[in-house]
């Protein structure tokens, strides 16, 4: 993976995190600093598999 793609794929997910929390705060689900990186794993691979899609689409 590309490190400068993946530090511009973290600042993505990072700016929609409080979004995020609210909505599993509104469902009642609490997460705390332990789950973060995970979900953001989670995220990032998402976005990486998306991006490789675009390229082979191109």
């Amino acid at each position: 993976m590309d490190t400068e793609r993946n530090m511009k794929f973290m600042q993505i997910a990072m700016s929609h995190m409080p979004e995020a929390q609210a909505f599993l705060e509104k469902k009642g689900i609490e997460i705390g600093m332990e789950d973060v990186q995970p979900m953001l794993q989670l995220l990032m691979n998402v976005m990486n598999d998306a991006y490789e899609l675009g390229k082979e689409e191109k």
